[in-house]
This record gives structure tokens, sequence and C-alpha cells, in this order.
């Protein structure tokens, strides 16, 4: 047994909802959602086709001397779609299961979302920080019984209700699939709106963290919030598969956390035995493992 991983499920066991989860890909990886990236280019490689170009070695580049300008999503949407509901229909598919996907359970929670959806249910986490632009958390939460608050642009934080009081709330740090005002390229990523960067930082002050499927390599912005925050009042844990990187690194070392090997996101959330969810799963409970 990994031993800091029993401190960090006793600490969770004890201190219920003072733990934030911050989710990037990694988390989703399993359902074969792709990355922000993954779409950009790929939306560039179908604008290519209509000017006759099946094959571009590098889709950036080729958008950049096509038009003038970096490829972002609004950039690229304009070239493809014009109206709101054109631009959600065209990005669905990168989020919503096919018929063939669905049966290859494809696009839905996966044991990494339902073990967050019982955690949250049994009280040990009510708040997430993700990157990420899918629904399966939510679908996953809502299969539990849970409807969170959800907070996709930093126009939703007024009329949120308070972190205190608010029975699960998800912070959509780059936005969601549905809204297209989502950020991707390496600009929109380098800072937030003062509101959205505020709120996040008084969530890192007074949330412990706990990340998963986070490199931090594309996510300036949000790295400079954490490297900003000045209380440590709880324990910070940046988990990694294969190979730790150094923003990771440097993260721990600021926040006086621990950076923790991991196989994938779904053996670090998922246990079998007596009860099936979460490495948080209090290590003295009985278990028919």
């Amino acid at each position: 047994m990994n031993n800091l991983l029993t401190t960090l499920s006793f600490s969770i066991y004890f201190n219920k909802g003072v733990y934030a989860l911050l989710l990037g890909s990694g988390i989703s990886r399993s359902a074969g959602i792709p990355t922000g990236w993954n779409i950009v280019t790929d939306l560039i490689h179908k604008l290519a086709v209509q000017y006759g170009t099946s094959n571009i070695d590098n889709p950036e580049k080729w958008f950049e001397e096509q038009y003038g300008e970096s490829p972002n999503y609004s950039t690229i949407l304009s070239k493809l779609v014009h109206t709101q509901t054109e631009r959600v229909n065209l990005l669905k598919p990168y989020f919503e299961p096919n018929e063939e996907e669905i049966e290859n359970h494809l696009k839905e929670p996966t044991k990494a979302h339902r073990a967050i959806a019982q955690l949250a249910k049994d009280g040990y986490i009510k708040l997430v920080l993700t990157t990420n632009f899918d629904r399966l958390l939510e679908k996953a939460l809502e299969d539990v019984g849970i409807i969170p608050q959800v907070i996709c642009h930093s126009d939703d934080i007024d009329g949120a209700i308070p972190l205190v009081h608010a029975g699960f709330t998800i912070v959509k740090i780059n936005g969601d699939y549905i809204d297209c005002r989502f950020l991707n390229t390496e600009d929109e990523l380098a800072d937030y709106p003062d509101k959205l960067k505020d709120y996040v930082l008084r969530i890192v002050n007074e949330f412990g963290v706990i990340t998963c499927g986070w490199s931090g390599e594309w996510d300036k912005g949000l790295v400079n919030i954490i490297r900003s925050s000045e209380n440590r009042r709880y324990e910070s844990y940046f988990t990694y598969c294969n190979k730790c990187e150094n923003t990771l690194k440097e993260l721990a070392t600021f926040r006086c956390g621990n950076v923790l090997a991991i196989e994938n996101a779904d053996s670090f959330f998922y246990r079998t035995g007596g009860k099936s969810y979460g490495f948080i799963l209090f290590r003295g409970e009985s278990s028919s493992e």
C-alpha cells in the first residue's frame, strides 16, 4: 500500500468537503473524448478539405498561412458555420456518442467519473475544477441524484450560489462545448478574465487540491493562479501517469504538497471491494478484498 495514498485517504475521510478536485483531459481519455487541441486540428483538416487539400502536416501553420491569424475556436468556427446553433451541432460529435460508440460504451462516464459521483453523494467531495469541455461528470452526478451547480464562464459567477452553501459545484475553467466560448489555444489559456481568476484563486486558497489527468503544461493561466496562492490550509496532491512533468513538480514544491504516481484515472478513483468507489474509501473500514 502506498503510504502517501494512505495519508490522502485518511485526510479526505476525516475532512469531508475540504478538498477540491482539479481534473484534466486524462480523466476522460478512456471514454474516447478528444482533447481540445485534437478538436482544433481536426476542424482545420475539415476546413482544408474545402480548399481541396486533403493532407496537411502542420494544421496550425496551414491555417495561419491561409488566413493570416492564429487558429482558435472562434476563428475556425467562423470559417465553417455562422450561427450559434450550427456551431454547437458541429462540435457535438466530438463529445456525444454515435450508435457505434454507444455499443462500445464510449463517450460515457468512466469508472473514475462514477467513483467521483459516489464520493460526492457521500459528502467527501463537493467541488471540482476542470479544464474539460465534456459533460461526463455531470452525467455521472445526475445518475446518483446530484444536480450540480455548473460555472463555465466568468459571467456565471455573479449568479452562483456561494460555495459554502452549494450542494456540489463544477467550475469548468476553460468552458463547455455547448457554449462555444470555451478556450483552447495557447494565448487563450495564458490568462483568464479577472473575475474568474479571483474566483479560482479563492478556491485554491481555501481548499486542498487533488489533481488527476492534468499535467499543467498547456494551462499557463491556471498554473499562474495556483502559483499566486498564499494560503495552504490543506494538503495538495498532484498525480501523474508515467512521467511527472516539471510543472507539477514545481507546483507541488510551491504548495508544499506532494506528487503521486498513479496507473490511470480509473484505478486511482475506483476500487472494488466492500464499497465500489474511490481511492478515498477509508482504509480502516471492513472490505471483502
